[in-house]
């Protein structure tokens, strides 16, 4: 069986390509370096990460893009020997206005080497590209509004002003002919994500409608020719756990079909899976797939009888079992960084990290406070399960108090932990704990600790233990871990929490920070990283 969400941890917007029997999903990675996250598997069971495509500064700059900014909603497709990947780099999200730039790179293999990008237009985000069997390529996305009561944190209807398409010519690297507003959407609203999909002379349109929270939905059209008219489904939409209070994924919608080689159709989507008892989601929106037939009347439906996503799915025929999720210890030993972290939004890693000014370390060069948005040295991992262990050990001689490095539980600059080691006039090098609860706009932080704790000099180890919504710090130097400051609240780091559900999308990290708001950058060196599912 397929057990969802197949990829666990934030990675939303799953688009899935498959090239033989090779099956790819590509998806958004919004304000974390290098952009978009790739995915392979031989069997829709089991995926591996293998690449991030957008890695140097012709690709892509984020520096002083909005948290849950940057890189919105990919599409990958494979068509002339050649690997397409269309993606949005998102500078404004607030407010009635959207800045939303979108490109399209390309490579001969997922590892590449990926093209720099040619741009394409501003009119909306979710681009994708659909490769018709007549050799033209059609170019889609959705309108963005400005002019209606579109606003971030709370938006509305009008602003998503339907799927616009137009044809793009490879060669002059530009869309040429008429744009055509093909599809407005339902009564749901909110009609984003389109890819298309083309069978027996029809081409079926797919949508995210509803909002990226739990009135999300997957909503599918058909027409006999790619600029319409298009004619709505029997059911409006394939997949939705909006009408279902006890549904296991909620927030479904946002996915593409795909066929496997033996006819076998599936389609992937995103869902999240809200604290037992919360409505919070620190996961942030997870990529789940689900088997799907077609109907006699020529419609796709979920292969179950319901629109409602299931945990437990079918597979193909020639599926392998899952392995279980092994602890993962990173010791820092190679010249690049695993391919499990990423940091945030520059393309200049060298000015924030180093994997071998001190070999055997992760070395985090001291730059802006844990509120930038420009440059800060904050590299992690995902948060991909609901309880876990993270620890690392940390070498650090902090001056001043604003010099601090550490380990964090973090979302964006409004939610986060951080057990953090820095200097205090009177005590010297000390651990303090700084969390921000949430304030938005203001990111003030809170400090758990009532008086921090004198250290002596050496390395110090870090960790963090994760339990659903309970997060507890501890620190040692020696032997054996020590407890420090209260138990924290874990699921403020997550989509809902602070703003709500459409005011930020991403998911939660857990990993290394330094900063220094003195300008000396001060070097901090970590040692390894654990990560250890529960």
């Amino acid at each position: 069986m397929i057990r969802n969400p197949i990829l666990p941890g934030f990675n939303p917007d799953p688009s899935i390509c498959r090239v033989g029997h090779d099956y790819y999903i590509a998806t958004s990675t919004f304000e974390w370096y290098p952009g978009v996250q790739i995915h392979h598997s031989t069997d829709l069971v089991n995926w591996r990460l293998v690449q991030r495509p957008l890695d140097r500064a012709s690709q892509l700059d984020m520096r002083g893009n909005p948290d849950s900014g940057g890189v919105w909603a990919p599409c990958l497709s494979y068509a002339d020997g050649l690997f397409w990947l269309v993606y949005t780099d998102v500078k404004r999200l607030d407010g009635n206005f959207k800045d939303t730039h979108n490109y399209i790179v390309t490579a001969p293999a997922i590892e590449g080497p990926w093209s720099d990008p040619v741009y394409v237009n501003s009119s909306g985000f979710d681009p994708s590209l659909f490769h018709d069997d007549d050799g033209k390529k059609w170019f889609l996305n959705m309108l963005w509004s400005h002019v209606s009561h579109g606003v971030g944190g709370q938006p509305k209807t009008p602003s998503f002003a339907g799927i616009l398409l137009q044809e793009y010519d490879p060669v002059a690297g530009t869309l040429v002919g008429p744009v055509k507003n093909i599809f407005k959407g339902t009564s749901l609203g909110l009609v984003e994500g389109p890819h298309v999909f083309k069978r027996n002379g029809w081409y079926y349109l797919t949508t995210a409608e509803g909002g990226t929270g739990y009135s999300h939905a997957v909503t599918m059209a058909r027409a006999r020719r790619i600029d319409g008219p298009y004619e709505l489904h029997p059911d409006a939409h394939i997949i939705t756990s909006k009408d279902a209070a006890d549904a296991p994924l909620p927030r479904a919608g946002h996915g593409q079909i795909v066929e496997t080689p033996d006819g076998e159709f599936y389609h992937t989507h995103l869902c999240s899976r809200p604290l037992p008892g919360l409505r919070r989601s620190p996961l942030g929106r997870e990529t789940a797939i689900q088997k799907c037939v077609w109907g006699e009347d020529g419609w796709l439906r979920m292969a179950h009888g319901s629109v409602v996503p299931l945990v437990d799915v079918e597979a193909p025929a020639e599926a392998v079992p899952p392995a279980n999720d092994p602890e993962m210890r990173y010791d820092f030993d190679t010249a690049s960084l695993p391919l499990d972290f990423q940091w945030l939004r520059t393309p200049f890693p060298e000015r924030i990290f180093s994997l071998t000014e001190r070999p055997g370390h992760l070395r985090l060069i001291g730059r802006e406070s844990l509120g930038s948005f420009f440059e800060q040295a904050v590299v992690a991992r995902r948060q991909q399960d609901f309880s876990f262990r993270a620890e690392t050990e940390l070498d650090f001689s902090p001056e001043t108090f604003q010099q601090a490095a550490g380990l964090t539980l973090y979302y964006n600059r409004h939610k986060l932990h951080f057990l953090a080691v820095t200097h205090d006039e009177k005590l010297g090098r000390v651990l303090t704990i700084m969390s921000c609860l949430g304030d938005w706009p203001d990111a003030r932080l809170t400090f758990p600790l009532p008086e921090p704790i004198p250290l002596g000099e050496g390395p110090i180890g870090l960790a963090a233990d994760v339990d659903h919504a309970e997060l507890r710090f501890s620190y040692r130097q020696g032997q054996d871990w020590k407890p420090v400051g209260p138990t924290l609240d874990a699921s403020i780091v997550s989509d809902e929490a602070g703003r709500g559900e459409h005011g930020s999308f991403t998911g939660a990290f857990v990993g290394m920070v330094a900063f220094d708001t003195s300008g000396a950058a001060k070097p901090a060196d970590f040692d390894y990283f654990l990560y250890r599912p529960a």
